[in-house]
């Protein structure tokens, strides 16, 4: 945690004005009051060895942050302690003080704290110019040198000086008390009541004191807050600002918000949400271990079943899982789940599932805080649920809603729990600017929305961010049924996005145009082939009257050749015979001509 010591010592770094000077720091010593988050805002505790003044109302917490600064010396830090009350008596300061666990009565009794009640009747003071606190200071020397003590209590300034009516009396005594207590060496705290147009009835004490803390019991809404704010710390930085505080059964707890830094640790693990379509959205891996994730959309639109399921997934791990409500009690919540078939019953009975329910209004912001990290110190989750943290906003105002979720957050990390958070947005609002305040505080952004059309009423969701993983932007329809969650995909087109009905008739379309697609392509694929079979029965006639033509030019080819050899075989025949005529003829006509010649 970032204290505010380191925070002044930075900004010197960033700003050197003049020279630097020689002489060592020397850091103002300081007594630890164990105090949770009070010696985180002082940086320590209050001034060693100077006094403290703890001043305000009535009921504000001034008699018991006073005692535990007491009993917490004495346990934890080995200074033994005396406490001089003069309200209140030593049967009553047991009392009250074991309400919030401490064991006064056994520290007395081992002699680590005296307690001293000096009942003082103011009728019985004279004011004769001589009063002096002389008699109180041996008591009270006595008191301290009996056991050692190196813490005083004075529980109240009010009821010592109730009966001085003269002022410079009064004044004068405030100043050698203080100065007494300086000159002991002891860890003073005195408790004063607040005046009205200034810290303390007298409008003295605050200026003798080295710290002064002013603490305030206020109410807002009908619903009560006390704060704490260190007006004074002589020599020292502090925190300046008002912070809440509260009163619990383990004492004060004080939980600055600017004291918590941003160095938690981190993991790299992926955790599954129990919806598988949805971890597929989210790279198929699920969420970071240790992340804290914002689940936010309209009444109805299943964000406790979201958180349901998250949990009944943890708890599949062999992890445990805390679920705070603020709307159901557990055993609603466990009836309601059996509709989605979600049975978490089981998950009580093993110990890995704890309810904790409690209406907003029960009490405020501080003590809602409170009873959170008691329960999550308790159980040791893995998981943290918060439902819906909208809910607590009725409890205080906007800033004090976003510094509780940021302490809350910032706990949870540095234990790495994984934490989710649901929020109810109010129907008709920018979602993403209504949640804008609280969503930059989140590692994740789920957003579950409503579609309204065709006269029903639809469910989606998507992932706005999701720091260091890659996500999917689109939107998915989200169904619950009796089998339980799942997402699909949403019909995206030149009408928009279309679920439910819409979608399902959309599908019937396109199945129906596919199906008449696939209808006339066999159709075509049909007439193809009638085609394909008349034009080859062509081919086939054509090829068979191709080859009778073919066989009949071969036949008359045929023919031809066999016409043509017996022809020539006939010339030869009739040429042969024509021969024998030819040698009658030749002797014929060599007679004429030897007749001729004789």
């Amino acid at each position: 945690m970032l204290s505010y010591a380191r925070h002044f010592k930075a900004k010197s770094r960033v700003k050197n004005i003049g020279p630097k000077s020689t002489f060592p720091s020397a850091r103002l010593p300081k007594c630890p009051t164990g105090i949770q988050g009070l010696d985180e805002i002082t940086d320590g505790g209050v001034p060693r060895g100077r006094p403290t003044l703890v001043c305000g109302g009535a009921g504000c917490g001034k008699t018991l942050l006073a005692a535990e600064f007491l009993v917490r010396g004495a346990a934890q830090f080995g200074e033994p302690g005396v406490l001089m009350a003069f309200e209140e008596t030593e049967a009553e300061l047991k009392a009250n003080v074991a309400s919030l666990g401490f064991d006064l009565a056994g520290l007395v009794r081992r002699k680590k704290i005296v307690v001293d009640y000096v009942h003082i009747e103011p009728g019985e003071i004279q004011e004769n110019g001589e009063y002096d606190l002389e008699g109180l200071f041996v008591r009270l020397n006595h008191a301290i040198d009996s056991i050692g003590a190196q813490r005083v209590v004075l529980d109240t300034l009010e009821a010592l000086f109730a009966g001085l009516r003269n002022e410079a009396i009064l004044r004068a005594e405030l100043r050698r008390l203080f100065r007494w207590l300086k000159g002991k060496g002891v860890t003073a705290v005195i408790t004063a009541e607040r005046g009205r147009e200034q810290l303390t009835r007298h409008g003295l004490e605050e200026y003798v004191s080295d710290c002064v803390i002013l603490l305030d019991h206020r109410v807002n809404d009908q619903i009560a807050t006390r704060h704490l704010r260190v007006v004074k710390y002589r020599g020292a930085a502090h925190g300046t600002n008002e912070f809440p505080f509260l009163i619990g059964e383990e004492g004060l707890s004080v939980l600055p918000i600017t004291s918590l830094g941003l160095n938690h640790k981190i993991s790299s693990e992926r955790i599954g949400t129990g919806i598988p379509r949805l971890d597929a959205m989210l790279g198929g891996r699920g969420f970071f271990r240790g992340s804290s994730i914002l689940l936010t959309g309209t009444a109805g639109t299943g964000k406790t079943i979201v958180a349901a399921n998250f949990a009944h997934a943890a708890c599949q791990r062999g992890e445990r899982a805390l679920f705070f409500s603020f709307e159901e009690s557990p055993n609603q919540i466990i009836r309601n789940m059996h509709s989605i078939g979600l049975r978490l019953e089981p998950l009580v009975k093993r110990g890995l599932l704890r309810f904790h329910s409690a209406r907003p209004s029960l009490y405020g912001l501080e003590m809602h805080l409170a009873t959170m990290f008691k329960e999550i110190a308790e159980f040791q989750p893995h998981v943290v649920i918060i439902d819906p943290i909208t809910s607590l906003m009725d409890a205080g105002t906007d800033s004090e809603t976003k510094g509780m979720v940021t302490r809350l957050i910032d706990y949870l990390k540095a234990g790495l729990v994984t934490s989710l958070f649901t929020s109810l947005t109010q129907g008709g609002h920018a979602l993403q600017q209504s949640e804008a305040a609280m969503s930059s505080l989140m590692d994740s952004w789920l957003l579950l929305q409503d579609f309204e059309g065709n006269g029903e009423r639809n469910r989606v969701l998507y992932v706005l961010k999701a720091r260091g993983m890659a996500h999917s932007n689109q939107v998915r329809e989200f169904l619950i049924s009796n089998r339980g969650i799942d997402l699909v995909d949403a019909y995206i087109g030149p009408s928009g996005v279309l679920t439910g009905s819409a979608r399902a008739a959309q599908t019937a379309r396109e199945k129906a145009e596919a199906l008449a697609s696939q209808q006339e392509a066999a159709r075509r694929k049909r007439e193809l082939e009638r085609k394909r079979a008349a034009v080859e029965q062509q081919i086939s006639g054509l090829r068979s009257g191709y080859e009778s033509e073919a066989a009949e030019l071969r036949r008359i080819a045929e023919q031809v050749e066999t016409s043509t050899i017996m022809l020539t075989t006939e010339r030869a025949a009739s040429g042969r015979l024509r021969q024998a005529d030819a040698k009658v003829a030749t002797s014929t006509r060599s007679g004429s001509r030897n007749g001729r010649e004789n």
